[in-house]
């Protein structure tokens, strides 16, 4: 291996062209995300603040979608399988609109099971539309590229899984008036 390149990202190079070959990131089979969620899974910790930051982010921009979290390790060797089991959950419940895993920022070896290839299938597999909000904005991870949808940071996943309720209002309203209606 070439000298300053680790283990774990020759690993994630490998992987990443094998998924790409077979398919998995092709933009055509990328869905769009409902314009107007009813209700939104997260896969995440139940323990972290990403939970909380998803949440606080939805209620303030679109109070009207429900959210239930599906909770996952999302680091450590559970992690993997517990994310799977996460998003075939709400595939299998077929409740909610729209997936999004996330888990904040941290070391390749924390963000790993987010590059694990059963991870990666599931998203794939999932009937639902996926966003994907691991790590900060420079974090890339293979779920990202899995995903419908990459998202820099959690919260600005739940900024754009959601309209904005008061930008709604307003053009509405701005419609009514140059219609006529009252």
């Amino acid at each position: 291996r070439l000298q300053g390149v680790g283990a774990l990202h020759l690993q994630f190079e490998h992987l990443k062209m094998k998924l790409e070959a077979e398919g998995l990131f092709d933009t055509s089979r990328k869905r769009a995300l409902p314009l107007y969620p009813h209700h939104i899974g997260v896969v995440t910790s139940e323990k972290g603040a990403v939970f909380h930051d998803i949440c606080s982010v939805v209620r303030r921009r679109y109070p009207l979608a429900e959210i239930t979290l599906c909770s996952a390790s999302v680091q450590g060797d559970n992690a993997a399988s517990e994310i799977v089991d996460a998003i075939q959950t709400f595939n299998a419940e077929g409740i909610v609109d729209v997936i999004v895993i996330a888990r904040g920022g941290g070391s390749l070896e924390e963000l790993w099971p987010f590059n694990e290839e059963v991870v990666a299938r599931a998203i794939y597999a999932s009937h639902i539309p996926v966003v994907s909000a691991v790590g900060h904005e420079t974090d890339f991870t293979i779920a990202d590229y899995v995903a419908d949808l990459r998202a820099p940071t959690p919260s600005v996943a739940a900024e754009m899984m959601v309209p904005n309720m008061v930008e709604l209002y307003s053009s509405i309203n701005s419609w009514a008036k140059s219609s006529g209606v009252t």
